[in-house]
């Protein structure tokens, strides 16, 4: 008989990440489900006290200022001796809109530049609950922008300029889609959506799992940094919560991956399949056993790998263009 009770996503994990999981010095969803306006200082600082990445010395890195904003700066990621233009990515990190940092994606970059030859450009945007929508968003905006504006300098092309993110960078990254097909200023290429934080309602079914990374009291506390009083009323703009858009047409080529386990799982395949009906080009992928953040987590997992592998084979794509 089948039940109608919470789907037990612990039972469902592939066992290469629960096997991670279990490896993991701490309880990831534990501590980000305590995020609170008390504790989230807290967990940043736990967060950020990981060990960094071993880096190559085949990538540049350096931190750039952007003029006219409230002190946001990006990080910046180029091949050694990188010669002529190249395609670019404007680059959002993850962490429930609340934690995380630009530099928390080197070894990504440290891969990318080198993989491909791009141009990568990490934000630091500022956080909530300190800044509110639509600061972090504008902040975004506001790289996109000076990528455009210094593409020279930056040896990028500007007709090669796209975006991609994480979790809530993900989100990030389909709102800024969003704001810069209506503000018609700037071109983007394409949209890398891993596994994106795109609706504040939290109704669908997914959205109330258990997932073992970021689970629904975290995605709760998260939102409600973000926006306030607003969050899951009817007065959230599209470029908020990119899930609430219902023209999704003319929009840049997208690629959507997320795990079947992710709370996230039922919004991004709904937003996958929207865009597909307004005409996008959307590949969408959908991985067995997988909870929030896999890729990241749990890197040397099958499931992991293949994944990795899927998005590889797309970017490769948009950046031949």
């Amino acid at each position: 008989m089948q039940s109608n009770g919470p789907l037990d996503t612990a039972a469902l994990l592939d066992p290469d990440v629960k096997a991670a999981l279990a490896a993991i010095p701490f309880d990831v969803g534990a501590l980000l489900g305590s995020l609170t306006d008390d504790t989230v200082a807290s967990v940043r600082s736990m967060w950020s006290a990981a060990p960094p990445p071993e880096l190559s010395d085949q990538v540049d890195r350096t931190w750039h200022d952007l003029p006219g904003t409230d002190g946001v700066t990006v990080r910046v990621h180029r091949p050694v001796d990188a010669e002529g233009v190249r395609p670019c990515m404007v680059w959002i990190h993850g962490g429930g809109l609340v934690i995380g940092t630009a530099a928390g994606d080197d070894a990504r970059f440290d891969r990318w530049c080198q993989l491909f030859g791009i141009v990568g450009v990490a934000v630091e945007y500022r956080l909530a609950p300190e800044t509110k929508y639509p600061g972090p968003l504008e902040d975004c905006y506001a790289a996109l922008q000076w990528v455009h504006d210094n593409a020279a300098t930056l040896g990028v092309d500007p007709a090669r300029v796209g975006i991609g993110g994480a979790s809530a960078g993900g989100g990030l990254a389909a709102g800024l889609a969003l704001l810069a097909r209506d503000r018609s200023e700037l071109a983007l290429a394409y949209q890398l959506l891993i596994y994106p934080m795109i609706d504040d309602r939290q109704t669908t079914v997914s959205s109330t799992w258990a997932d073992p990374i970021w689970p629904p009291s975290a995605n709760t506390y998260g939102w409600t940094a973000y926006l306030g009083a607003a969050k899951g009323g009817p007065d959230v703009p599209i470029y908020a919560a990119a899930a609430r858009a219902v023209d999704l047409s003319h929009l840049p080529p997208a690629f959507i991956c997320v795990g079947a386990l992710d709370g996230f799982s039922d919004e991004d395949i709904d937003y996958a399949v929207r865009l597909r009906h307004a005409g996008v080009p959307a590949e969408l992928h959908v991985y067995d056993g997988a909870p929030h953040g896999f890729d990241s987590l749990m890197p040397g997992s099958t499931v992991a790998r293949r994944c990795v592998s899927d998005m590889e084979e797309w970017l490769a794509i948009q950046f031949a263009r």
